[in-house]
C-alpha cells in the first residue's frame, strides 16, 4: 500500500518546508509506480528543485563527457593490461553484434539504429579512463539497452520541473563527481 512504502523522502521542518529525496540512476519507468504519493506531492508543491547535477544543461553534459577522457595522447590500450584490453574489445564486439536483437520494436519505430545507439553509449571508448569504461560496460546489458530512450529518474524529474516552470539547480559541479572517480588508481578500479 502507498502509505506503507518507504519514500526516501526527508522533510526539513521550516516555513516553507524543504525536502530531500533520494533518487537512483535507473529508467524512471522502473521505479515510478513505487514512489509514494507523499514524495510526488512534495515535488509538485515545491517551487525550486535542485538535483545532484543539472543533466538538462549542455555544459554539464559536455563536462561529464570530457572528464571521462584520458589525457591527450593516451588511449586505453596504453593503460590496460594486454589481455584485459583484448577481453574488453571482444566483449564490446559481442555487444555490437547483439545490440540489434536487444532493441525494442518501439526503439526501431522511433528510427533508432543499433550502430547509432552503440556509438552513443560506447563511442570513443578507447580514449576513456578505465573507471568510466567499467561504468559503461556495466550499462551495456540487454535490460539497459531496452530502456534506452527512457530518462533516468533524476533526468525525468528535471524535465518535469522545467515543464512545470520550477526553478532548478544543482548541488554539485561536474568536477566534484569526476575528480574522485578519476583519482582512483588502477587496482581500485
Amino acid at each position: 500500500q502507498q502509505g506503507e512504502l518507504n519514500s526516501f523522502l526527508w522533510t526539513i521542518r521550516r516555513d516553507p518546508p524543504a525536502y530531500l529525496f533520494g533518487t537512483i540512476h535507473v529508467p524512471y519507468t522502473r521505479v515510478w509506480d513505487f514512489i509514494p504519493d507523499n514524495s510526488k506531492a512534495a515535488f509538485h508543491a515545491s517551487s525550486s528543485v535542485y538535483f545532484e547535477l543539472d543533466l538538462t544543461d549542455p555544459y554539464t553534459v559536455s563536462g561529464l563527457a570530457s572528464c571521462q577522457m584520458l589525457p591527450h595522447g593516451e588511449n586505453l590500450q596504453d593503460v590496460l593490461p594486454r589481455e584485459l584490453y583484448r577481453r574488453l574489445k571482444r566483449h564490446l564486439d559481442y555487444i555490437k553484434l547483439m545490440l540489434p536483437h536487444w532493441m525494442t520494436p518501439d526503439q526501431r519505430g522511433k528510427g533508432l539504429y543499433a550502430d547509432y545507439l552503440f556509438n552513443a553509449i560506447a563511442g570513443n571508448w578507447e580514449r576513456k579512463r578505465p573507471v568510466w569504461v567499467m561504468l559503461m560496460v556495466n550499462s551495456l546489458t540487454e535490460t539497459d539497452i531496452r530502456s534506452r530512450g527512457v530518462p533516468v529518474l533524476d533526468l525525468y524529474l528535471a524535465q518535469e520541473a522545467e515543464r512545470m516552470k520550477k526553478r532548478t539547480g544543482a548541488v554539485e559541479r561536474v568536477e566534484e563527481q569526476c575528480h574522485p572517480l578519476n583519482g582512483l588508481n588502477f587496482s581500485q578500479v
